[in-house]
């Protein structure tokens, strides 16, 4: 899977980004109690502060742990014209933080993955992370 199919379209939404090329998640940082979290916030959750700065997120991480979702989220998802395909979600451990995912192809606890760009729909994209040789 290649990301530049995708990046041609628009995120579906903007500040899950700190880069399209070559795309990295955006997480925040806080200066005063090193927590970092994804999506970014203005507020760290760990000490209530306001130090915190953007930061690009690594573009590599390791499964922690996945599961198949088998039933259609609740909205804003849309369903596809073609109905309802169970699909796999995850947490991948990025060193500094643990992010929730849609993951593309199959994995293991364990395994290296990394960071890719997915249509949601004709106009949009989102990110899943995907298994990636040893």
């Amino acid at each position: 899977m290649t990301n530049s199919a995708v990046v041609n379209g628009k995120p579906v939404d903007d500040e899950l980004f700190a880069q399209l090329d070559p795309p990295a998640l955006a997480g925040s940082g806080c200066a005063d109690c090193d927590v970092v979290v994804f999506p970014a916030t203005a507020r760290c959750p760990g000490c209530a502060g306001e130090n915190v700065a953007l930061q690009a997120l690594p573009t590599r991480g390791t499964v922690w742990t996945w599961t198949t979702q088998s039933f259609a989220p609740k909205p804003p998802y849309e369903k596809p014209a073609s109905g309802f395909e169970p699909f796999v979600v995850g947490y991948i451990d990025l060193g500094s933080v643990l992010v929730e995912s849609r993951i593309v192809g199959a994995v293991a606890i364990g395994d290296q993955v990394e960071l890719r760009l997915i249509p949601v729909n004709d106009t949009e994209f989102t990110f899943a992370f995907e298994r990636v040789a040893p």
